[in-house]
């Protein structure tokens, strides 16, 4: 570039357009952008509906078991406090750190939240700085104006670029919307956690049954090995049959092969855990039967309206619904215009050494007002779209609720009938023992043969494996009740 092209006189700079100075320039900038301020801070009205209440789509009370005053509430318990058997507590602690199914819930939570902040950054204007050098060639028609045949602008500025002013509350329900689905995540990984509690809960018993089922079959195994060798020594001294052997070895097969599956079943249930707790778990011997040592404390199931504010599922429901609401505001915001400012101020000149020179500042102002009149009907379908999706998260928030109570009124039933058929059990294993007693008090008089011992010592096993199988199934109706009431899972685990 010539060197008579650098820059222009004082006088030429003050007449170039965009470049007006002085207080009244900028006055009316400041008292522009004050008008667009006050004017976004009086609108932000937004157009989303009301919501209007929603009838509990339930009975107002449970049908198989009333409130029970004075217990403690399933919301109000920690799982600590619920769950206090340590070896339990510890597998739970496990599984909270390392479970991937929370892993990825926390996760999604964290996505949600990004998205929030994302969607709420769009309600300031965003101000940049920014610096670029033009050059172009001009027609020889220009040069004799511009004098020359390159031109050569340098430009540096701070501004705000293309800031919608949110007249009628979209940006704003879109930050709703997004605020609501990142509260829907963390209902969602709270219903994770609380399964995940539920779930280990369940699995820890699985085992502990299994232990105890396992002690008994192996109890039978070694009973009938010992009578195998008797019957043995008295078929070679010529005091028993073979019938009686062949009949004692029968159980001793049944036994061995009772033994076998529950051990089966038992690397299967622990192989269950270990992907519940994401490594191996680490089992201290037993040292009590697992309804001593599962004692928990009785819950108040109270009234199904409790349940729209303890169950986490509900409640994630509930926020997906809501955003789907904002939504709605969203799509009927876009029917009105968008009005949007682009705005700067800096420095123009041709030289890059003259940039900040006295008399180069320059100011942009550009209000931008957008209506479509023709979009072949695209804003009225997405408003029915978000109608449309809104009712269908009405139809998931009532199916939460409906999926809720069938939770809790199952579990109040297997508690109401798993204790009364405990009980049942229990006396047909006081009667099939003293069956057995009086059966080798007959065989050892001789008034009975020894088969009556042994379908008495088979009865016994199968009723001793049901009442171990009924305890479990009793315990596991109250894991089932804290998890359906919707347990206490916010409070972190103890160090």
């Amino acid at each position: 570039m010539h060197e008579n092209d650098r820059g222009t006189s004082p006088r030429s700079r003050q007449a170039r357009p965009g470049h007006e100075t002085g207080p009244s320039a900028r006055h009316r900038l400041v008292g522009t952008l004050a008008v667009a301020v006050l004017a976004m801070l009086s609108g932000c009205a937004s157009l989303a509906p009301a919501l209007d209440p929603i009838a509990l789509p339930v009975a107002s009370n449970w049908r198989t078991q009333p409130d029970t005053p004075g217990v403690a509430a399933a919301a109000d318990l920690a799982w600590r406090e619920y769950f206090t058997d340590p070896a339990l507590q510890a597998l739970i602690e496990t599984a909270l750190e390392n479970n991937r199914d929370l892993r990825v819930a926390v996760l999604r939570t964290e996505e949600a939240r990004a998205a929030f902040r994302i969607q709420r950054a769009q309600q300031a204007p965003m101000v940049g700085v920014g610096a670029q050098q033009i050059r172009t060639g001009l027609p020889d028609g220009l040069q004799p104006l511009a004098g020359r045949s390159v031109l050569e602008v340098n430009v540096a500025s701070v501004g705000i670029s293309s800031w919608e002013l949110d007249l009628w509350g979209r940006v704003r329900s879109m930050k709703t919307a997004a605020l609501e689905q990142w509260l829907a995540t963390e209902q969602g990984h709270r219903a994770v956690e609380l399964a995940l509690v539920a779930q280990v809960a369940d699995a820890y018993l699985g085992l502990r049954e299994l232990d105890e089922r396992i002690a008994l079959a192996r109890r039978t195994v070694e009973n009938q090995q010992e009578l195998e060798r008797i019957f043995q020594k008295r078929l070679e001294l010529g005091h028993g049959s073979r019938l009686e052997l062949t009949q004692v070895r029968t159980l001793l097969s049944q036994g061995k092969a009772l033994q076998v599956q529950l051990e089966l079943q038992r690397e299967q249930q622990r192989n269950s855990l270990a992907l519940l707790l994401g490594s191996d778990p680490q089992l201290p011997p037993p040292s009590a039967p697992m309804d001593e040592a599962l004692v928990m404390p009785e819950l108040r199931p109270g009234l199904p309206s409790d349940l729209l504010a303890n169950r986490p599922d509900i409640l994630a429901a509930e926020h997906a619904l809501r955003a789907r609401q904002a939504n709605i505001g969203a799509a009927r915001a876009a029917f009105f215009p968008r009005i949007a400012l682009t705005g700067g101020a800096g420095s123009v000149s041709t030289s890059l050494s003259d940039l900040f020179s006295s008399g180069t500042r320059a100011w942009l102002f550009q209000p931008t007002i957008e209506l479509p009149i023709f979009d072949a009907g695209m804003r009225q379908a997405n408003l029915d779209v978000s109608v449309v999706r809104r009712d269908i998260a009405i139809a998931e928030y009532e199916r939460a609720i409906q999926a809720a109570f069938r939770d809790v009124s199952d579990a109040l039933a297997a508690r109401q009938k798993l204790t009364e058929q405990l009980v049942v059990a229990r006396q047909a294993h006081a009667e099939q023992s003293e069956r057995l007693k009086l059966a080798r008090m007959l065989f050892d008089a001789g008034s009975a043969a020894h088969l009556e011992v042994l379908d008495a010592e088979r009865d016994l096993l199968a009723v001793e494996q049901q009442l171990v199988q009924v305890r479990r199934a009793a315990l596991s109706s109250q894991i089932g009740l804290y998890a359906a009431l919707g347990g206490d899972t916010n409070q972190p685990p103890k160090r």
